[in-house]
Protein backbone atom coordinates (compact mmCIF):
# COMPACT_ATOMS: atom_id res chain seq x y z
CA UNK A 1 0.00 0.00 0.00
CA UNK A 2 0.83 3.32 -0.64
CA UNK A 3 2.05 5.89 2.10
CA UNK A 4 -0.88 7.82 2.76
CA UNK A 5 -2.25 4.33 3.75
CA UNK A 6 -0.13 4.28 6.98
CA UNK A 7 -2.13 7.32 8.51
CA UNK A 8 -5.49 6.05 8.90
CA UNK A 9 -7.51 2.34 8.53
CA UNK A 10 -8.97 3.51 4.88
CA UNK A 11 -7.55 6.05 2.19
CA UNK A 12 -9.41 7.13 -1.00
CA UNK A 13 -8.92 9.23 -4.08
CA UNK A 14 -12.17 10.25 -5.93
CA UNK A 15 -11.83 11.84 -8.68
CA UNK A 16 -15.78 14.32 -9.48
CA UNK A 17 -16.33 15.98 -12.79
CA UNK A 18 -19.73 17.45 -12.93
CA UNK A 19 -21.32 18.97 -16.13
CA UNK A 20 -23.03 21.51 -17.07
CA UNK A 21 -25.05 19.70 -19.45
CA UNK A 22 -27.05 16.56 -18.42
CA UNK A 23 -25.05 13.12 -19.47
CA UNK A 24 -26.26 10.73 -22.48
CA UNK A 25 -29.20 8.55 -21.31
CA UNK A 26 -28.81 6.09 -23.98
CA UNK A 27 -28.52 2.44 -22.86
CA UNK A 28 -25.57 2.51 -25.98
CA UNK A 29 -23.42 5.36 -25.03
CA UNK A 30 -23.91 4.11 -21.53
CA UNK A 31 -22.87 0.71 -21.87
CA UNK A 32 -20.12 1.33 -24.36
CA UNK A 33 -18.42 3.63 -22.05
CA UNK A 34 -18.60 1.37 -19.53
CA UNK A 35 -17.11 -1.35 -21.79
CA UNK A 36 -14.45 0.73 -22.54
CA UNK A 37 -13.44 0.91 -18.92
CA UNK A 38 -13.47 -2.78 -18.21
CA UNK A 39 -11.45 -3.75 -21.56
CA UNK A 40 -8.72 -1.48 -19.82
CA UNK A 41 -9.23 -3.12 -16.27
CA UNK A 42 -10.69 -6.03 -16.80
CA UNK A 43 -11.25 -6.78 -12.85
CA UNK A 44 -14.02 -3.85 -13.13
CA UNK A 45 -16.93 -5.86 -13.74
CA UNK A 46 -19.31 -5.56 -11.23
CA UNK A 47 -22.17 -3.24 -13.19
CA UNK A 48 -25.27 -1.72 -11.89
CA UNK A 49 -27.86 0.71 -11.43
CA UNK A 50 -27.75 2.45 -8.35
CA UNK A 51 -30.65 5.05 -9.07
CA UNK A 52 -31.94 6.59 -11.91
CA UNK A 53 -29.53 7.16 -14.83
CA UNK A 54 -27.00 6.64 -12.33
CA UNK A 55 -24.28 3.18 -12.99
CA UNK A 56 -21.58 1.71 -11.37
CA UNK A 57 -18.70 -0.57 -12.50
CA UNK A 58 -16.32 -1.82 -9.55
CA UNK A 59 -13.97 -4.70 -8.35
CA UNK A 60 -14.73 -6.90 -6.11
CA UNK A 61 -14.54 -5.69 -2.31
CA UNK A 62 -13.60 -8.91 -0.42
CA UNK A 63 -9.97 -7.62 -0.03
CA UNK A 64 -11.14 -4.11 1.36
CA UNK A 65 -9.09 -2.96 -1.86
CA UNK A 66 -11.16 -2.00 -4.79
CA UNK A 67 -11.59 0.40 -8.02
CA UNK A 68 -14.37 1.93 -9.05
CA UNK A 69 -16.15 4.07 -11.95
CA UNK A 70 -19.73 5.82 -11.49
CA UNK A 71 -21.79 7.97 -13.77
CA UNK A 72 -24.74 9.74 -12.70
CA UNK A 73 -27.07 12.71 -14.52
CA UNK A 74 -24.83 15.07 -14.38
CA UNK A 75 -21.37 13.78 -12.74
CA UNK A 76 -19.06 11.31 -13.81
CA UNK A 77 -16.64 9.38 -11.09
CA UNK A 78 -14.06 7.43 -10.43
CA UNK A 79 -11.49 6.32 -7.65
CA UNK A 80 -10.12 3.75 -5.43
CA UNK A 81 -9.99 2.69 -1.95
CA UNK A 82 -7.03 1.24 -0.19
CA UNK A 83 -4.68 1.62 -3.69
CA UNK A 84 -1.73 -0.44 -3.96
CA UNK A 85 0.10 2.92 -5.10
CA UNK A 86 -0.61 6.58 -6.17
CA UNK A 87 0.12 5.76 -9.50
CA UNK A 88 -3.10 2.60 -9.85
CA UNK A 89 -5.67 5.30 -8.99
CA UNK A 90 -4.27 7.90 -11.29
CA UNK A 91 -4.26 5.65 -14.13
CA UNK A 92 -7.89 4.61 -13.93
CA UNK A 93 -8.92 8.60 -13.18
CA UNK A 94 -6.68 9.38 -16.37
CA UNK A 95 -8.42 6.66 -18.60
CA UNK A 96 -11.79 7.88 -17.36
CA UNK A 97 -10.88 11.13 -18.53
CA UNK A 98 -9.35 10.21 -21.61
CA UNK A 99 -12.24 8.40 -22.64
CA UNK A 100 -15.15 10.72 -22.10
CA UNK A 101 -15.17 13.21 -24.54
CA UNK A 102 -15.22 10.10 -27.24
CA UNK A 103 -17.79 8.24 -25.18
CA UNK A 104 -19.86 10.41 -23.24
CA UNK A 105 -19.62 13.82 -26.00
CA UNK A 106 -18.07 15.25 -22.42
CA UNK A 107 -16.03 18.72 -24.05
CA UNK A 108 -13.64 20.68 -22.01
CA UNK A 109 -16.26 23.93 -22.77
CA UNK A 110 -19.07 21.54 -20.82
CA UNK A 111 -16.84 20.79 -17.17
CA UNK A 112 -18.44 23.12 -14.44
CA UNK A 113 -16.10 21.72 -11.83
CA UNK A 114 -13.25 19.10 -11.96
CA UNK A 115 -12.57 17.84 -8.35
CA UNK A 116 -9.66 15.40 -6.80
CA UNK A 117 -10.56 13.97 -3.04
CA UNK A 118 -8.33 12.81 -0.70
CA UNK A 119 -10.00 10.74 2.20
CA UNK A 120 -9.15 9.28 5.63
CA UNK A 121 -11.26 7.38 7.77
CA UNK A 122 -10.05 6.32 11.50
CA UNK A 123 -12.14 3.47 13.54
CA UNK A 124 -12.91 4.92 16.60
CA UNK A 125 -15.54 3.59 18.83
CA UNK A 126 -16.26 6.75 21.50
CA UNK A 127 -17.61 10.36 20.99
CA UNK A 128 -16.16 11.62 17.38
CA UNK A 129 -16.92 15.19 17.99
CA UNK A 130 -15.03 15.03 21.01
CA UNK A 131 -11.86 13.37 19.86
CA UNK A 132 -11.79 16.25 16.76
CA UNK A 133 -12.40 19.21 19.23
CA UNK A 134 -9.21 17.74 20.69
CA UNK A 135 -6.86 17.06 18.07
CA UNK A 136 -8.17 19.71 15.60
CA UNK A 137 -9.62 22.68 18.46
CA UNK A 138 -12.35 24.37 18.63
CA UNK A 139 -12.32 28.19 17.47
CA UNK A 140 -11.64 30.35 20.59
CA UNK A 141 -14.68 32.58 20.05
CA UNK A 142 -16.47 29.54 20.61
CA UNK A 143 -15.08 27.31 23.41
CA UNK A 144 -16.51 28.67 26.42
CA UNK A 145 -19.98 26.92 25.24
CA UNK A 146 -18.33 23.20 25.73
CA UNK A 147 -18.00 24.41 29.21
CA UNK A 148 -22.16 25.01 29.74
CA UNK A 149 -23.44 22.89 31.94
CA UNK A 150 -24.31 19.56 30.14
CA UNK A 151 -21.63 20.62 27.12
CA UNK A 152 -21.16 17.76 25.71
CA UNK A 153 -20.51 17.75 21.88
CA UNK A 154 -23.44 16.62 19.72
CA UNK A 155 -21.60 18.35 16.77
CA UNK A 156 -18.48 19.32 15.67
CA UNK A 157 -17.65 19.10 11.60
CA UNK A 158 -15.00 21.52 11.16
CA UNK A 159 -13.82 22.88 8.08
CA UNK A 160 -11.63 25.78 6.10
CA UNK A 161 -11.67 26.39 2.62
CA UNK A 162 -9.25 28.75 0.79
CA UNK A 163 -7.47 29.79 -2.62
CA UNK A 164 -5.22 28.16 -4.44
CA UNK A 165 -4.69 30.42 -7.07
CA UNK A 166 -5.60 34.59 -7.61
CA UNK A 167 -8.79 34.48 -9.46
CA UNK A 168 -10.24 31.75 -7.09
CA UNK A 169 -11.12 29.32 -9.23
CA UNK A 170 -8.83 26.66 -8.24
CA UNK A 171 -9.71 26.09 -4.30
CA UNK A 172 -9.06 23.71 -1.36
CA UNK A 173 -11.23 22.69 1.14
CA UNK A 174 -10.46 20.59 4.40
CA UNK A 175 -13.09 19.13 6.13
CA UNK A 176 -14.46 16.34 9.01
CA UNK A 177 -17.20 13.76 8.92
CA UNK A 178 -18.24 13.12 12.57
CA UNK A 179 -20.43 9.80 12.43
CA UNK A 180 -21.53 10.47 16.56
CA UNK A 181 -25.35 11.07 17.04
CA UNK A 182 -27.13 12.27 19.97
CA UNK A 183 -28.72 9.07 21.21
CA UNK A 184 -25.04 7.64 21.49
CA UNK A 185 -23.92 10.35 23.04
CA UNK A 186 -26.84 10.29 25.87
CA UNK A 187 -26.77 6.18 26.45
CA UNK A 188 -22.92 6.10 26.19
CA UNK A 189 -23.63 3.13 23.39
CA UNK A 190 -20.91 4.04 21.09
CA UNK A 191 -20.27 1.66 17.92
CA UNK A 192 -16.89 1.65 15.69
CA UNK A 193 -17.17 3.92 13.42
CA UNK A 194 -14.97 6.16 10.89
CA UNK A 195 -14.09 9.81 11.52
CA UNK A 196 -13.50 10.79 7.92
CA UNK A 197 -11.02 13.68 7.00
CA UNK A 198 -11.60 15.26 3.35
CA UNK A 199 -8.89 17.28 1.10
CA UNK A 200 -10.52 18.46 -1.68
CA UNK A 201 -8.73 20.65 -4.44
CA UNK A 202 -11.27 21.82 -6.75
CA UNK A 203 -11.18 23.81 -10.62
CA UNK A 204 -14.31 25.60 -11.36
CA UNK A 205 -15.34 26.84 -15.06
CA UNK A 206 -15.04 25.37 -18.25
CA UNK A 207 -11.64 24.28 -19.71
CA UNK A 208 -9.85 26.71 -21.36
CA UNK A 209 -8.79 25.90 -25.38
CA UNK A 210 -5.22 24.67 -24.76
CA UNK A 211 -6.19 22.43 -21.89
CA UNK A 212 -7.54 18.61 -21.19
CA UNK A 213 -9.55 17.35 -18.40
CA UNK A 214 -5.77 14.67 -18.46
CA UNK A 215 -3.66 17.57 -17.73
CA UNK A 216 -6.04 19.28 -15.11
CA UNK A 217 -6.29 16.20 -13.52
CA UNK A 218 -2.58 16.05 -12.96
CA UNK A 219 -2.18 19.16 -11.76
CA UNK A 220 -5.01 19.26 -9.29
CA UNK A 221 -3.91 15.38 -8.13
CA UNK A 222 -0.02 17.04 -7.86
CA UNK A 223 -1.43 20.51 -5.71
CA UNK A 224 -3.60 17.62 -3.55
CA UNK A 225 -0.54 15.88 -2.71
CA UNK A 226 1.80 18.38 -1.74
CA UNK A 227 -1.03 19.91 0.65
CA UNK A 228 -1.54 16.46 2.24
CA UNK A 229 2.17 16.42 2.32
CA UNK A 230 3.38 19.42 3.62
CA UNK A 231 -0.11 20.14 5.91
CA UNK A 232 -2.43 17.64 6.36
CA UNK A 233 -0.26 14.50 7.40
CA UNK A 234 1.96 16.31 10.26
CA UNK A 235 -1.45 18.90 11.86
CA UNK A 236 -3.93 16.47 11.06
CA UNK A 237 -4.05 12.59 10.18
CA UNK A 238 -0.68 11.73 12.87
CA UNK A 239 -2.28 13.73 15.48
CA UNK A 240 -5.55 12.15 15.23
CA UNK A 241 -4.34 8.57 14.56
CA UNK A 242 -2.19 8.93 18.28
CA UNK A 243 -5.03 10.62 20.02
CA UNK A 244 -7.28 7.08 19.25
CA UNK A 245 -4.42 4.96 19.88
CA UNK A 246 -3.96 6.22 22.98
CA UNK A 247 -7.45 5.88 23.65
Amino acid sequence: MNGYGAYSDDFYINMILATEMELPKGRESILHFFEQIRRRYPKLQNFYGRDKNEFVLEEEKEAGAYRWVSTEQKRINSGAVNPGSIEDVDELNRSVLELIPYELSVTPLDCESLSVMFGFDFAYRGNHNEMIAEVVGVAPGLHQFTNVPYGKLLAHEPAIQFSLDEDCRTQCRVSFESRTNAYQVRTGDFGEEQISVYLTVRRYDSLGPDDTYVGEYNRLAGLGRDLVDEFLVNSVLKPLQEAISLR
